[in-house]
């Protein structure tokens, strides 16, 4: 009998006077640290302005017929059924076009810039500075190195510089037509793009291999490293981690948002028989052309779904254990 009046008399639990008491926590705490909040304010109020109000717009959107004049409609899984089931260009040309185009440049480019950074560093510090601005350049100056040096080095007339020199050297017997036909375009869209992915990957890959302690090389050489590959392999790539998953996942963005170079090179929207057509051409057809923001959103969601998944790629092989919890 007493058990039961025990059990009667157990206080009540309140939901919402633990959660009041949680949020008073919080506030206080936010209050506490007002000064470290105060310094990330601007980078929050940036990041929910132009990056996460966007890709929440965007997903709902995606679920819509939107026509930039009208109200959007909802229309449920319309869009995405529309992409999976009867976009012939999506399925045939945009999507194959994307992965083969990203898979190249992507990790050819990562690839490229640490062989480059490695090299750099071996270079004395008075003349490091100048090798560092030529190959950093072209990420900053994209469009101008696109019309002057590109556009008329790949010209498919006679006097375009690579049919120029092909032809003395009599490896071709007319010119190519390097941007215009399809079976050269996704070549010279691969080599473009790697020439000028040199950006911000590439100075933290850098940065990463010359501040690898110097005594690390030296305490491997007694323990039988012998050769400058095998410092590379178990020094330098274990050291640097941190700086080479950066500038994977800037490899990764970069190489998807890049897409749209096809148009660049070839002046034709599209490209010659879609040859480089990506997603990112996809939804600048739909939504800057045709005007269907709806279905330009589903395909939005659809290309960061895709650097979702690579990004998680990039952690697994060069993120430290418990980063990608």
């Amino acid at each position: 009998m007493s058990d039961e009046l025990q059990l009667s008399h157990k206080p009540e639990v309140r939901p919402l006077a633990l959660t009041g008491g949680k949020l008073r926590l919080l506030l206080t705490g936010i209050w506490q640290y007002r000064l470290s909040y105060l310094f990330i304010a601007p980078f929050l109020t940036a990041f929910i302005l132009f990056i996460l109000i966007p890709v929440l717009a965007a997903f709902g959107l995606s679920f819509t017929y939107f026509n930039t004049i009208e109200t959007p409609r909802f229309s449920g899984w319309d869009n995405y059924q529309y992409l999976f089931s009867q976009d012939i260009l999506f399925l045939k040309y945009a999507l194959p076009n994307t992965l083969t185009f990203a898979l190249i440049v992507g990790p050819g480019g990562y690839i490229a810039a640490f062989v480059l950074a490695w090299l750099i560093a071996q270079i004395p510090d008075r003349w490091r500075l100048l090798f560092v601005l030529a190959f950093y350049a072209p990420s900053l100056t994209g469009g101008v190195v696109m019309n002057i040096i590109w556009q008329p080095m790949l010209s498919g007339d006679r006097i375009g510089y690579l049919n120029s020199v092909l032809l003395k050297l009599g490896w071709i017997d007319e010119p190519q037509l390097w941007v215009t036909d399809p079976a050269y375009l996704m070549g010279s869209m691969v080599v473009v793009t790697m020439w000028s992915s040199m950006g911000v990957g590439f100075l933290a890959m850098l940065a990463g291999i010359l501040n690898v302690d110097k005594q690390l090389y030296e305490a491997a050489r007694i323990d039988g490293v012998k050769s400058r590959l095998q410092e590379i392999w178990y020094i330098t790539i274990p050291y640097m981690k941190p700086q080479m998953l950066f500038a994977s996942v800037m490899a990764i963005v970069g190489a998807f948002k890049a897409g749209d170079i096809g148009e660049q090179l070839s002046g034709m929207k599209p490209t010659p028989e879609y040859a480089g057509h990506t997603i990112q051409s996809h939804i600048s057809d739909y939504g800057l052309i045709r005007y269907e923001m709806g279905y330009a959103a589903a395909l939005s969601v659809m290309l960061l779904l895709m650097i979702y998944f690579f990004n998680r790629l990039s952690w697994r092989l060069f993120g430290t254990k418990g980063d990608d919890q």
